[in-house]
């Protein structure tokens, strides 16, 4: 078994305009209701198994949460549960609000 794999900001960027993989955003409910990536899944104890049931286990998987620290424990899980390709987003998205767009609800 594999470990999950650290990610910067930028390519994780370059990796989503290519539509290479799906964020999985482990902040809390307000957090993530207030900001996230565009078409973030919310992935919480909670949405684990529906995470599970729509993605296929070879695609790639960028877990963030909110400054890159939580992400790995997460990111870890998830290969544990079989996903072939997991990263953990270095920075958070915190570090991802400052430079780049981002779904909020004050938009």
């Amino acid at each position: 078994m594999s470990d999950f794999q650290h990610i910067s900001i930028t390519d994780t960027v370059t990796k989503l305009q290519q539509g290479e993989v799906v964020i999985a955003d482990i902040r809390d409910e307000q957090s993530f209701q207030a900001a996230h990536i565009a078409g973030a899944f919310h992935l919480t104890n909670g949405s684990l198994q529906q995470f599970i049931q729509q993605h296929e286990f070879s695609q790639p998987v960028v877990v963030v949460c909110y400054h890159g620290n939580s992400s790995r424990g997460a990111a870890q899980y998830l290969v544990q549960q079989g996903f072939e390709q997991v990263y953990s987003m270095d920075g958070g998205f915190e570090g991802w609000r400052h430079h780049f767009p981002h779904v909020s609800s004050q938009d």
